[in-house]
């Protein structure tokens, strides 16, 4: 939940700390600026580099013999590792005791918590569950994602059970931007989905072959549909026009905390 990346004197980083274990491992800069993420010449540079500032070098050449010469590290590069490796340690128990009190924050280790996901699905709304219907082989379950606004997930009973779904529950609903359909005019009609969402086009990003149209609702929230560009062009979809996002409730995803 919580990250930080430790740097020393601003430039020295866990990739450099990660040159220096490799050139240990493998007696070979060439491998090890390889290995480490850096070229050649990168890899001298930093080195030279680190070595002025620490007044000693980290490096030392070796040439000829049986294999062929090859670099090792330093009385002061292996004492620097060794800093860095006690450092990564005092880090990694500073971040874990900062994130058991952040556990202990209950409105903000909710909120980080759903930020942590990582899922394909664009569209990811928080809410409470504020509706449940149970049949006899499938469940539906409406969010209230604020500001008016519901998602409603139609799922079978027995993903219903094992996600052990309650009233007041704080839930996740992910929708894929294809599943989203957008109306600018139903001409009198009524759909069938389930979810419509009303607002206004804020945002048309074209691509090759389609557009990604976010439509932001009520309250600021946005939701986005993966549109062909032929269909944007037919519509005239533009930022600034109403647009309703529909989709089906079997299109919708529910998470819930573990």
């Amino acid at each position: 939940m919580l990250q930080g990346e430790l740097r020393l004197a601003g430039r020295l980083d866990a990739r450099f700390f990660a040159l220096l274990r490799a050139i240990d491992a493998s007696g070979s800069l060439q491998k090890a600026a390889r290995a480490a993420g850096y070229s050649y010449k990168g890899a001298w540079l930093i080195l030279e580099t680190a070595g002025n500032l620490a007044r000693s070098p980290l490096l030392v050449s070796q040439t000829g013999g049986r294999g062929g010469g090859g670099s090792r590290l330093t009385y002061a590069a292996r004492h620097l590792l060794e800093t860095w490796d006690q450092l990564q340690a005092r880090h990694a128990g500073f971040l874990a005791e900062q994130e058991a009190w952040l556990l202990q924050q209950s409105h903000l280790s909710n909120l980080l918590r759903r930020l942590s996901m990582k899922a394909t699905a664009r569209n990811q709304f928080a809410g409470l569950v504020t509706e449940l219907h149970d049949g006899p082989a499938t469940t539906q379950a409406t969010l209230d994602i604020g500001h008016g606004q519901t998602v409603t997930a139609s799922m079978t009973a027995a993903a219903a059970s094992r996600l052990c779904l309650k009233l007041g529950a704080e839930a996740l609903a992910l929708v894929k931007s294809s599943e989203v359909v957008l109306v600018t005019d139903f001409a009198g009609y009524k759909l069938s989905a389930r979810n419509q969402l009303a607002g206004t086009i804020s945002r048309v990003q074209k691509g090759a072959v389609s557009s990604l149209v976010g439509v932001t609702l009520p309250g600021g929230a946005t939701i986005t549909a993966s549109v062909t560009n032929d269909a944007v062009d037919a519509l005239g979809l533009a930022v600034g026009q109403a647009a309703t996002a529909t989709f089906k409730a079997y299109a919708v995803m529910l998470a819930v905390p573990a």
